[in-house]
């Protein structure tokens, strides 16, 4: 069973990395309003990064916004990427570390060293297939010697999928074979907007895609079986009736997180994995217009390194307008919303997937609050507290584990659906 106690020499439950951020800022907001749901209602927790300035005005804010004078007095450290002492220092001191320290691909490992290392477990929110999947080939067999877990994509990317397959799965009465996704977005009057930290990742994975591909194949992996009709993808372009909207291909973490999810719970649990497909909404035909330019543009771009300059020093005229500097205001993100739509299909209970179509369907919905600094948050913190308060839910060895491999047996979708990122059969 992993350690999840404090200790005179390990006193945080919790420490947030990257505090002072702009994704960090609202992990700290978020930890605040749930500390009374931590081990025995009381979560001893810390801010961690560069500044020690910028870590105390974060704070600051954070006591303003939400009235709770006493978080001026939380615990401040300094750390740096650029120095190992000070990293391995601060993972001495905490049961989970919190990194919002991105892009991953470039700060990210050496906070997952420094956590194995010194035995804190790491929780990310992660959309870089490279890095997670690096990650895992890199650190598993270390994480698993220390009993530490270092568990990936704990925010939008790909709680939502990841977990929602799983939901998916555990409500459909027989074998489920294989699932859709479809990702919709709502915003107010404002609009919505993404900070550009997500448009640097997105430039760098995308330019990088080819290491990817040799990265898998150190893996050595097989196919994984094929289980009932195989699941017809989707063209590059579509019309989905599903969502009554333009949709396209998915581009995301989530699809390899998912797959990841399915091998281990074949390999560990010798369950039947599940296809899946992932696909967004766009919207009508103005928008279809827009992405095929902006993608355009996007694809010449970003295999160059003048074209990369230039789509990371102008994101908002690049992304027409999806991206920001300055980030979503409070405004945009409180009217903002996000929806999966799952569609599943297989078999009823007692027929053969090896026989025949698939003679059962299930539509289930995630839905919840604006997807990067509300939901994002939401989802990273409760996946702490479920590691804090449900130890023995857990995998028994440590290692590098995707969202639904780690926690497939604890209530983690009870509570997000409880902090407003809502699992439902429809």
């Amino acid at each position: 069973m992993a350690r999840v106690e404090t200790s005179s020499s390990r006193p945080y439950h919790l420490i947030i990395f990257g505090a002072s951020g702009f994704t960090g800022q609202f992990v700290v907001e978020e930890v605040a309003r749930v500390a009374s749901e931590g081990p025995n209602g009381n979560l001893k927790w810390a801010v961690a990064g560069r500044s020690k300035q910028k870590l105390e005005k974060v704070l600051e804010q954070a006591a303003a916004e939400l009235s709770k004078p006493e978080l001026r007095s939380v615990d401040v450290i300094v750390a740096d990427v650029g120095e190992p002492g000070s990293l391995a220092a601060m993972c001495k001191q905490a049961v989970i570390v919190l990194n919002c320290v991105g892009p991953y691909r470039f700060f990210g490992e050496q906070m997952v060293k420094a956590s194995v290392e010194n035995g804190a477990h790491h929780i990310d929110i992660s959309g870089e297939p490279q890095f997670l999947e690096g990650m895992q080939l890199n650190y598993d067999s270390q994480a698993a010697e220390q009993g530490v877990y270092v568990i990936g994509s704990c925010g939008f990317d790909s709680i939502p999928a990841d977990m929602g397959v799983l939901f998916t799965r555990d409500q459909f009465k027989g074998t489920l074979t294989a699932v859709e996704s479809f990702l919709t977005f709502g915003a107010g009057e404002d609009g919505g907007c993404l900070h550009d930290g997500t448009w640097q990742s997105a430039v760098h994975s995308f330019s990088e895609g080819h290491e990817l591909q040799t990265l898998r194949r150190k893996f050595n992996h097989k196919p994984l079986p094929t289980v009932g009709s195989k699941i017809k993808r989707r063209g590059n372009l579509f019309f989905s009736n599903e969502v009554q909207q333009y949709s396209v291909p998915f581009l995301g973490s989530d699809p390899s997180v998912v797959k990841r999810t399915q091998r281990f719970l074949l390999e560990e649990h010798h369950d039947k994995p599940v296809q899946y497909g992932a696909y967004v909404g766009i919207g009508g035909i103005g928008n279809v217009f827009k992405m095929l330019f902006g993608g355009l543009i996007f694809w010449l771009f970003v295999k160059f390194s003048l074209g990369r300059k230039l789509l990371l020093k102008h994101p908002e005229f690049f992304s027409f307008g999806v991206f920001s500097m300055n980030g979503p205001t409070r405004k945009q993100m409180k009217e903002s919303t996000f929806q999966f739509e799952f569609f599943g299909e297989g078999y009823t209970e007692g027929q053969d997937p090896s026989q025949g179509k698939p003679n059962s369907k299930i539509r289930t919905l995630v839905k919840g609050p604006e997807c990067a600094y509300v939901a994002t948050p939401i989802a990273m913190v409760q996946s702490a507290l479920t590691m804090l308060n449900e130890p023995t839910a857990l995998p028994k060895k440590g290692g590098v584990y995707t969202p639904a491999a780690l926690f497939a047996k604890t209530t983690l979708t009870d509570r997000l659906h409880k902090h407003g990122i809502e699992f439902t059969v429809l």
